[in-house]
């Protein structure tokens, strides 16, 4: 068995934001790996099947385009027929241009597209069933596909009232279990969802040890987080061989992001003796990762996507405007991030006229942005960096990389606090007085660090945090947020707000205590990276936010951070925090100490 999963538009090894070959990247050269594992296979007589696991459909500049230029065939479904893909299931982001947008892109693929645990969408499997012959007859295998149930909120403004999605577990159940009485030799999870420390619950967002520990499953196919295993990002978890690929005994995969990792799963199948039908009994199995590092691209893939990676090229070229200064995200969880600003600045322009029209004009208004590339797990290279001068299209996309639209809360001073207090949350806890600790995870999720434009605050990372990174309270009265101003002074607790935020925020994505019982204000859809292009086409007329926190002064105390290689020609842009370069480190970023 040979998985992807979360290829995220990862087509070719080209960067659409600055317009550069991106050698060693893309699915072009997860297709090598592909077909050497294929013919390695043949040549030893074992049937190969090829699946995906989700979350194809958006993440680069020619998803976007494909979808608004109407490139038909998508260049995805292009790319998996053209590769033999046997099935593939669906993530969440594969919804985030509609449903109506999926049923034309998935419509008359020739294989099947899958998705158990989702109800309402006619033109999606429920499972497949694929038979593989072999010299000793044939072998049946049963597929079905999990989502997490999350997709609905964060994807509400296409899904409400069009789909219901069901606990993952509960469906990979029944499915499985359907699929084995059917007679199917082998049933294999594609399970967009991750492993997780605890036992999640009903409609748990990350499940895949629970899928894996049903007896009626014979391998999952894991993704969604973008980790890997085998590996050591899993190891400690209960029921969890990170060396060995597997889960409660079950051979699994997690084949990373953006087709940097081939995931291959190996299965010696023999016949039952003891079945009156013959069926096949698993044997041993062999579970590993291959990475595309130094791997050159499949040549006849790359022929296969010249023309819809030419209409990209040329469609992020057109102009919207200019910027008066550079715009990069390279110090954006400890300084100034600039682009920020400008999104939030652009977000306030696009929803002002819908809140003059609902007479709520008395009311402040509050921005709120996040990073959307800020290295983490994508890679020291994932950063958003804009020159100033001329502003194209590309370059709209290098500032926000998803497709969200735009909404308005309500909501007090007292919920503004608390909203913050989650976002500060992220950051590691920094004893006054120490050196050199860590201020964020190395795989920190900070497209939740959101930042409110509007008001100005402190973070203290010396506090103890009031949330966990899934928005489990651990204490109510921690507080790392200081001195919340609102026009220069103290914010008001009973204050009322408005905010303009993502409609992934706003749909519960995050898990934001303090946005679950906001009400809402009613705007026309506006989709935000269309507001950021409107905004410079406009002349940049905006309310000219300022980056509006920063870290609280700690003498004595230094903390250390990790960020994209260009960073170093720009550290007088943190001179406050009087920056020590230590360097380019083996894992690509670039290293800094920073004294508080």
């Amino acid at each position: 068995m040979l998985a992807t999963t979360d290829l995220h538009m990862h087509l070719l090894d080209h960067n659409y934001y600055n317009d550069t070959p991106d050698p060693g990247s893309g699915l072009v050269c997860t297709a090598t790996l592909i077909r050497a594992a294929r013919a390695e296979a043949e040549a030893a007589g074992r049937a190969v099947m090829l699946v995906d696991n989700g979350d194809f459909l958006q993440g680069t500049p020619v998803g976007d385009i494909s979808i608004s230029d109407q490139i038909r065939p998508h260049p995805m479904m292009l790319a998996f027929e053209h590769l033999g893909y046997d099935a593939v299931g669906l993530g969440n982001h594969d919804f985030d241009f509609g449903i109506d947008l999926l049923k034309q892109i998935v419509g008359d693929v020739p294989f099947p597209v899958i998705s158990s645990n989702l109800e309402g969408v006619c033109f999606i499997d429920g499972s497949a069933l694929l038979r593989f012959p072999t010299p000793d007859g044939c072998v049946t295998v049963g597929v079905l596909s999990v989502l997490p149930p999350q997709t609905a909120l964060w994807n509400a403004h296409h899904l409400a009232g069009r789909i219901r999605i069901n606990d993952m577990v509960e469906a990979a159940h029944q499915v499985s279990a359907r699929l084995k009485a059917e007679g199917c030799d082998l049933v294999v999870a594609l399970a967009h969802t991750g492993l997780s420390d605890g036992n999640g619950g009903p409609l748990a967002e990350n499940a895949a040890g629970h899928i894996a520990a049903l007896d009626t499953i014979d391998a999952v196919i894991a993704g969604h987080t973008h980790l890997h295993l085998p590996g050591p990002a899993h190891a400690g978890l209960s029921g969890v061989d990170p060396c060995g690929g597997r889960v409660h005994g079950t051979p699994t995969v997690m084949a990373g992001s953006a087709g940097s990792h081939l995931g291959v799963i190996d299965l010696d199948l023999s016949r039952d003796p003891h079945s009156e039908d013959g069926r096949w009994t698993v044997g041993a199995s062999h579970v590993q990762l291959r990475t595309i590092a130094e791997v050159s691209p499949d040549p006849d893939l790359t022929r296969v996507l010249e023309a819809p990676h030419a209409a990209t090229r040329a469609a992020l070229n057109r102009p919207v405007g200019r910027s008066r200064r550079r715009l990069h995200s390279y110090f954006t969880l400890f300084g100034p991030d600039h682009g920020l600003a400008v999104i939030a600045d652009a977000q306030s322009a696009a929803v002002r006229p819908a809140i003059r029209a609902a007479g709520l004009s008395h009311l402040p208004l509050v921005s709120a942005v996040a990073p959307s590339k800020f290295g983490s797990r994508a890679g020291p290279r994932s950063f958003t960096d804009v020159p100033a001068g001329p502003v194209t299209l590309r370059h709209v996309a290098d500032l926000h990389v998803y497709r969200n639209e735009l909404r308005v809360i309500r909501l007090t001073g007292a919920q503004v606090m608390d909203w913050l207090e989650m976002s500060a949350s992220l950051l590691n806890h920094v004893p006054r007085g120490s050196r050199g600790h860590a201020l964020f995870p190395d795989e920190v999720a900070a497209y939740n660090f959101d930042v409110l434009h509007g008001v100005s605050y402190r973070i203290d990372p010396s506090q103890p945090a009031r949330y966990d990174a899934r928005g489990r309270c651990l204490d109510p009265d921690a507080r790392r947020v200081v001195d919340l101003r609102l026009d220069g002074v103290p914010l008001d607790p009973e204050r009322e707000l408005l905010a303009v935020a993502n409609s992934y925020r706003a749909g519960g994505g995050g898990n934001f205590a303090a946005l679950s019982e906001a009400a809402m204000v009613p705007v026309s859809p506006v989709e935000l990276r269309e507001a950021i292009a409107a905004y410079f086409r406009a002349g940049a007329t905006g309310p000219g936010y300022a980056p509006p926190w920063r870290l609280q002064p700690l003498p004595g105390t230094s903390i250390r951070v990790r960020t994209g290689p260009a960073a170093g020609a720009l550290l007088d842009e943190v001179a406050e925090l009087a920056p020590e370069d230590l360097g380019i480190g083996a894992d690509g970023f670039r290293h800094l100490e920073l004294h508080l």
